[in-house]
């Protein structure tokens, strides 16, 4: 278990009281505040204990990667980038306003962002890859019949499909379905699950039957969404048909089981104190 200890008075005076009465936590000498707290909830949406191990894990991470001198150039943080664009049918530029719409993050602060979530990615990588062997028939089999639900999908959507260049006018046709307007294109449509990109797929997977998906973009850059009407009757992938995915499911749960360990153990030998909680 992590050390919990009251600060030292050497420790005290070095840092200043009113230092101190702004940290949460010092983990192997570096200190979390309280508004580094504040800010966590805010942006993960968790509470203050939750928001202090978020931050205490990802100072053990950064002295892992330090220590392990792993490193991201801003040409792979560009890619990133540009992947993350094409996955949500968004240029840049776009992409950049969404963020800084949804969350109030600079293109710099959201570009830090993407190199922190590379950084992690390769120090996981580093850490799972020597205590992981891909995983036998027996292990697949045994997965497939314990997540079976998981693994039934829609036969199709019987959508309404809302596309416009102009986004003001396709969200007063949403809202007031009277609304008529030139520029907002209507389409009835069925959607085989197997016909459709595995984004869209999710997407409405995640919608409620009678109501719209989130706006989305094309990629000619029009404005869409679709109104699910009907989701059709789902069948079940066979466990031939899901082989191929099963190792990657039962590889990705045991490299979250093996990564969860290690930084256990690693908070547990930490030198961390615990100074004050945020309210």
């Amino acid at each position: 278990m992590y050390k919990i200890i009251l600060l030292p008075f050497v420790f005290v005076a070095m840092l200043g009281a009113e230092l101190v009465n702004g940290v949460s936590a010092v983990v192997k000498g570096e200190a979390i505040t309280l508004h580094d707290v504040k800010e966590e909830m805010r942006l993960s949406n968790t509470s203050a204990t939750d928001a202090r191990d978020i931050l205490i894990r990802k100072k053990l991470e950064a002295a892992e990667i330090v220590e392990r001198k792993i490193s991201v150039n801003s040409t792979e943080v560009y890619e990133d980038i540009k992947k993350m664009a094409a996955s949500n049918k968004m240029s840049i530029d776009q992409l950049y306003d969404k963020v800084r719409e949804s969350n109030g993050l600079s293109s710099a602060e959201f570009k830090e962002k993407i190199k922190e979530k590379l950084l992690s990615q390769k120090l996981y990588s580093a850490i799972a890859y020597a205590s992981m062997e891909a995983p036998d028939e027996d292990a697949m089999k045994e997965y497939y019949e314990l997540h079976k639900e998981e693994f039934s999908r829609p036969k199709a959507f019987v959508v309404t499909l809302y596309s416009s260049s102009n986004e003001e006018a396709l969200r007063k046709k949403m809202s007031t379905p009277v609304f008529s307007s030139s520029e907002v294109k209507v389409e009835e449509r069925t959607l085989p699950y197997d016909t459709i990109s595995p984004e869209l797929a999710q997407l409405l997977e995640k919608t409620e039957p009678k109501s719209f998906t989130p706006i989305i973009m094309d990629q000619k850059g029009a404005y869409m969404s679709f109104y699910l009407k009907e989701t059709q009757k789902p069948s079940t992938n066979s466990y031939e048909e899901m082989k191929n995915q099963l190792s990657n499911l039962v590889m990705g749960e045991k490299r979250e089981q093996v990564l969860s360990d290690y930084f256990a153990r690693l908070r547990g030998n930490a030198d961390i104190v615990m100074v004050r909680e945020a309210k």
